[in-house]
């Protein structure tokens, strides 16, 4: 398990786990990343990190995707 950050580019990953406080887990399950849920690194720009989940691309702060493991 590792956080998605560092997983290839390109690579479909299934999510492991969400860490973090309590309200940080609801956000990101609001945006769609729930354990079990498909999630795929799309690119790295400056501090954020391009998401695709759900057939969503979604950007998220390094230090929040952090929290999501793959």
């Amino acid at each position: 398990m590792m956080p998605i950050l560092l997983s290839t580019i390109g690579e479909e990953n299934i999510i492991r786990k969400i860490g973090g406080s309590p309200e940080i887990k609801q956000h990101l399950a609001d945006l769609g990343f729930v354990v079990g849920g498909d999630a795929t690194l799309v690119s790295l720009v400056g501090e954020n990190a391009i998401i695709k989940v759900k057939e969503t691309r979604v950007a998220l702060s390094k230090e929040l995707a952090q929290k999501v493991m793959v």
